[in-house]
């Protein structure tokens, strides 16, 4: 296994496919890397030399990934949470917040359903 920005990349994948276990490395930009860092990108991290590990984590270097990525994301979002902007009401609830409905759908942010008992009737 080779490791690249602290996570360790399985050996047995093509390059373009282990660059995308980074944190913000998706498939445009593993393509991007490895073609900045002159490395074929059909080949399999096994078949990658010590040259070409070194000009690839000197690449990704350039880029914000993995816990400074994390980082920056939750504090955009603790940035929208304190304004009190729209996006930051609903984060702090957890529901969705780019339009979608939520009386049927949006299971995944609101969780597992809370099942709420009927009223009981009195009897006469």
């Amino acid at each position: 296994m080779a490791r690249i920005a602290g996570v360790d990349i399985p050996k047995n994948k093509r390059g373009v496919i282990s660059l995308t276990y980074i944190y913000g490395i998706g498939r445009s930009r593993a393509k991007e890397i490895l073609a900045e860092a002159k490395v074929d990108e059909s080949t399999k991290v096994q078949d990658w030399n010590d040259d070409q590990i070194a000009a690839i984590r000197e690449t990704v270097g350039a880029f914000t990934i993995e816990g400074e990525l994390r980082s920056e994301m939750q504090l955009n979002i603790k940035r929208l949470m304190d304004i009190g902007c729209y996006r930051g009401i609903r984060h702090r609830s957890g529901l969705p917040l780019r339009g979608q409905r939520t009386k049927n759908n949006s299971r995944t942010r609101k969780g597992r359903r809370k099942t709420v008992a009927n009223k009981k009737k009195a009897t006469k």
